[in-house]
């Protein structure tokens, strides 16, 4: 007689990590390009560098060719954008607040077989592939285990809404290699963010999974290179002046640097894709206005604008370059708005200065 197992179909063992960073090896010049992508993106967030930095990429990935075909499109963008610094958005796990698809990692198919392990290997190659374009990669941090087979590739890694409250997320990311930001509470309370800062800077040990896929006790230092990002709540958006003045006075208040990233998606764009132009154009004003703490931004952007059902049968049946999961800017739309906002970083306080001169002016 058993007490253990009664709801489970089956349990199948996957391929290590170890055993897919073999097959799938970090090789010593990208270990370099990534080092100084988040070496980079530290100092942006520090205001060592003065550049802004853009995450911008598809809700999801689902086809690993498209968003090849897509990053190739962000490396020429970058050779524009000298006040920019462009890591595109790969995110293979999508948090669901309902039944759906979860992502190409549990779900590469999109057939409901859930080939994990086929997932993670999909991942592993277009994280290298994309790599080697030497354009930057961030991620979100959904499934505390997926880090050990992928983490190496990412530059910048973010805990997501419904996770920025979770312990274990919280302890993960006290873990991680790489600079992390935490968005706020989907009802916009970001105070869950404050605290998951707070928690994720100490050192923590838990229950995880090393690179031979043994279940470890991990112990860490701590990871200093943390911020809040503000993606609104429930039907109102959080990147307005007066939001964004909160924001600080909440972030002085706690010791922590000045530095937050605005999502220009989800509830700041209230659900529509093509609100993002407004949304950017708007932190754009208050940068050129002067605004210190605007460190950097986040546009969910595909090949074309817009956003299709995941296929109930056959995965060839979708159309190219088009998100599966929410609604996308066009990629040249987000030329169109990444130009314009190149501009306005720099002229950054000008707006403010020109006002000064013209009151110094008339008295």
């Amino acid at each position: 007689m058993t007490t253990s197992n009664k709801h489970i179909e089956s349990i199948e063992p996957i391929e290590t990590p170890m055993s897919l960073r073999k097959r799938i090896v970090l090789s010593d010049s990208d270990a370099a390009f990534i080092n100084q992508s988040r070496e980079t993106i530290r100092k942006i967030i520090y205001k060592e560098d003065q550049r802004v930095m853009v995450v911008v990429g598809p809700c999801s990935i689902h086809d690993p060719v498209a968003a090849l075909d897509y990053a190739k499109r962000l490396v020429k963008m970058q050779e524009n954008l000298p006040h920019l610094f462009l890591v595109m958005r790969v995110y293979f796990e999508k948090p669901r607040t309902n039944i759906g698809w979860k992502g190409l990692v549990n779900d590469p198919d999109m057939d409901g077989s859930c080939n994990i392990s086929k997932g993670l290997g999909i991942a592993r190659k277009l994280f290298s592939d994309i790599t080697k374009l030497r354009i930057p990669i961030a991620s979100e941090v959904l499934d505390p285990m997926t880090p050990q087979f992928y983490s190496d590739y990412i530059s910048w890694g973010a805990i997501g809404a419904r996770t920025t409250e979770s312990q274990t997320h919280r302890e993960v990311a006290s873990g991680l290699s790489f600079p992390v930001g935490f968005k706020n509470a989907t009802d916009g309370d970001l105070q869950v963010a404050i605290d998951a800062i707070k928690t994720s800077r100490t050192g923590h040990s838990f229950l995880g999974l090393n690179a031979y896929g043994e279940l470890s006790t991990v112990t860490t230092f701590g990871n200093p290179d943390l911020h809040v990002v503000l993606r609104g709540g429930k039907d109102k958006p959080n990147n307005d002046r007066d939001s964004i003045a909160k924001v600080e006075k909440q972030l002085k208040e706690n010791g922590f640097p000045l530095s937050l990233m605005v999502d220009c998606s989800h509830k700041n764009c209230l659900g529509n894709p093509e609100i993002q132009v407004n949304v950017l154009n708007d932190v754009g004003d208050q940068i050129e206005e002067g605004n210190d703490s605007i460190t950097s931004v986040m546009i969910e952007s595909n090949i074309k604008a817009g956003k299709q059902k995941p296929p109930t049968k056959e995965k060839k049946v979708l159309e190219y370059g088009v998100s599966v999961t929410d609604g996308c800017v066009s990629v040249d739309t987000t030329e169109a708005m990444l130009t314009k906002f190149d501009k306005k970083v720099a002229a950054k306080g000008t707006k403010k200065q020109d006002q000064v001169h013209a009151i110094e002016a008339w008295m």
